[in-house]
């Protein structure tokens, strides 16, 4: 829990911790699609964070799902974010493969829980069709789910960037092995980028939020065995720390 100026509160909880969040203290703003959250009457907001979780309830998935649910509760939570990695091993095959109410609807199942979700794609979710994880079909099914691949989500003081982080890592496309992606809505990349890019920087910039929250799949530096994601170093983070 951090304590935040004019008494202002957010409850953060990190949960399977593939992902990464970059915090700085200091709207959709230039192309990236916009949507408001409100806050609470007393102006506090608390939230979870999920992330590679798509397992069918395998994986200790359910026992971590059991676990979101009591904390929701204690932390009173207006939303969850999904850091990506949403379905595994090869995203999903479409809007009615099964694996929607596996791995989510049935899974998270908790009052607490049924509360808006914002996702964005992990590398897994690109090995199966992106564009059903995006659909308007899902959120039929399931009207928590939202998943868009970069978008600015508002919630009063607060202001969060969702950035589709996969598109930068060269390996995917230059060594992907047996894996087949979807590049469907990202090609040409270096286009894709370029402009991705240039959203995010002119959001960050225009963005009058006294927190800003960038939320991303990859690690841009980790101890673990993914370790560091040079693709970020070099072309996300100096955005980031020119807005530090």
């Amino acid at each position: 829990m951090s304590s935040l100026s004019s008494a202002k509160t957010i409850h953060i909880s990190l949960l399977l911790i593939n992902a990464w969040i970059w915090l700085s203290s200091v709207s959709s703003f230039a192309k990236l699609q916009h949507f408001q959250h409100p806050v609470k009457p007393d102006g506090s907001l608390s939230f979870l964070v999920v992330g590679d979780w798509g397992r069918k309830g395998r994986y200790n998935q359910s026992i971590v799902a059991f676990q979101m649910g009591l904390m929701g509760q204690k932390l009173d939570i207006d939303f969850v974010i999904s850091t990506g990695d949403n379905f595994y091993e090869d995203g999903l095959s479409g809007v009615d493969d099964p694996a929607f109410n596996q791995s989510f609807t049935s899974i998270y199942t908790a009052p607490s829980l049924k509360k808006q979700w914002y996702n964005v794609l992990g590398n897994h979710d690109y090995r199966g069709d992106v564009e059903a994880q995006l659909s308007h079909i899902l959120r039929e099914k399931d009207k928590r789910w939202l998943c868009l691949r970069s978008f600015i989500l508002t919630a009063g003081f607060v202001e969060f960037f969702f950035v589709d982080t996969t598109p930068f890592v060269d390996t995917y496309f230059m060594d992907p092995g047996d894996d087949t992606y979807d590049w469907k809505g990202v090609s040409p990349r270096e286009d894709y980028l370029s402009n991705l890019l240039e959203d995010v920087d002119a959001a960050l910039k225009k963005s009058n939020a006294t927190w800003k929250i960038v939320v991303g799949h990859h690690t841009i530096k980790s101890a673990g065995h993914h370790g560091v994601t040079k693709e970020l170093v070099e072309q996300l983070v100096p955005i980031l720390e020119v807005i530090i």
